[in-house]
This record gives C-alpha cells, structure tokens and sequence, in this order.
C-alpha cells in the first residue's frame, strides 16, 4: 500500500477511535446518572466516612465534575475494545503469522493483569488503608471527606496498580527482544526489592509500614512472576536461535 494510503487508513481509524470513545463516554454517563455508581463506589469505604456514612463535597460544580471524571473512565473501558480492535487492525498486516499468535494472548493477559490490578486497589487497598488511618485520628477532629478527594485519590491508586501489575508484560517484551535476560533480572532481586518498596512508599499515604506492606507484597510477587516469564521466553528464543544456527550450519556452502 503507497504511503498516503496508510495515512488515510490511519485517519479513518483514528475517527472510528474516537467515535467509539465519544459513545462510550455517553453510555457510561447515561449509566452512573441511572444507577448510582458514585454510591457503589464509595461503598468500601462507608463505614469510616462518619456517622451518616457520606461523601461532602464543598464546590458547587463537584458532583458533576465526579461523575465526568467517572464517567470518562468507565467510559475508556467501554472503548477500549474498539479502539484496540482498529489498533490491530492497522498493525496486522505488518505482522507475520507467528507474531499473530503470539501477540493475540500476550494482550489478553496484559487485559487481564490491569484489572487484577485496578480491583485489588478498589476493593482491597483503599479500604484497608482507610481502616488503618483511623488509628491516627484525634478526639478533637473530624474526619470529613470530600468526594473530589476520594475518587482523585481512588483513581490514582487504580490507575498507580494497574500499571504495576503490566511488570511480567514488560519483562516479557524485553526478554523477547533480547535486552535483558532472566539471569540479570535474578541478579537484581535485592535492588528490585528495595526500589519497589521505596516507590510503594511514596504511593501510599501517610502509613509507612502497614500499608505500604500491603502494597509491596504484590509488586514484588510480580517481580518474580516476571523472571519466571522472562525465563519462559529465554528459554525459547535460545532454541529457536540453536535451531537457525543448526540449519544455517547444514546449509551447503
């Protein structure tokens, strides 16, 4: 295909794109206007919101902003299909068979890995770091949390645990590309260890010890998912290598 005719199909994928984004964004506000999402969502947290067990929220415009922000979410999930079947579909013919096969599960796991990640943080995380911050708290204050805080900060540490949990994808598409090996990353485990609790650390508010454990254990258990990947993937790419230098070998000169 001549040049401006990739640019063209590049221009009708990307309106297909944000066509497909535009009316997921409508369907999900249409539905967290109709079925009370704000409330689902701040569910975990209900019983440490106060005795009448509700958000606040102190800007005249904060309830519609929530549920823009939510909805833009939800919104980019409901697209995500569309928008990762144009993506493919651009990038396919460049594609051998083999690759084909191979990239098809690798995305479906990385799917996967990002909303293991997001339903940890929603369902696990925040509640449990809600409950221990109660330890620090006085009689002579009141906790009022407003809404723009919670969902800034729930969204944040979705987001912070879906990207953590792409780590075995990474290691996958390093290994596979020859920049690193399962060797090297076996070789940093205690660096690994120490960097990722730091960056733990920083993501998590105000406890330094109860809830950046809860945090590190799964990023660091997925450090070593990683190098058994990353092992997986060596270990086939040296046969494939052992074979090509087998044939190259027997090859008449």
């Amino acid at each position: 295909m001549p040049f401006l005719d990739h640019l063209e199909e590049l221009r009708w994928r990307i309106l297909k794109s944000v066509v497909a984004l535009a009316v997921g964004f409508a369907a999900a506000f249409w539905f967290c206007l109709n079925m009370d999402v704000i409330a689902l969502l701040a569910a975990p947290i209900k019983p440490y919101l106060g005795p009448d067990g509700t958000l606040v929220f102190t800007h005249p415009l904060g309830n519609v902003t929530i549920l823009m922000q939510i909805a833009g979410v939800l919104g980019i999930v409901l697209a995500s299909p569309m928008v990762g079947y144009q993506i493919w579909s651009f990038l396919v013919p460049a594609l051998t068979p083999r690759e084909r096969r191979v990239i098809t599960p690798v995305l479906a796991f990385a799917a996967l890995l990002f909303l293991a990640g997001v339903a940890l943080a929603v369902f696990l995380f925040v509640p449990v770091t809600f409950r221990l911050l109660q330890g620090f708290q006085s009689e002579a204050l009141r906790p009022m949390i407003t809404a723009t805080d919670y969902f800034g900060f729930m969204i944040f540490i979705a987001v912070a645990f879906g990207a953590l949990f792409e780590l075995p994808i990474l290691a996958l598409v390093f290994t596979a590309l020859g920049l690193v090996t399962p060797q090297g990353l076996s070789r940093m485990r205690r660096y690994a260890a120490v960097i990722s609790y730091m960056a733990c650390a920083v993501l998590t508010p105000g406890d330094f010890l109860v809830t950046t454990l809860i945090l590190w254990l799964p990023v660091y258990g997925l450090y070593e998912l990683s190098i058994l990947v990353s092992w997986f993937v060596y270990r086939i790419r040296k046969r494939r290598e052992a074979a090509a230098e087998a044939i190259g070998a027997g090859a008449p000169a």
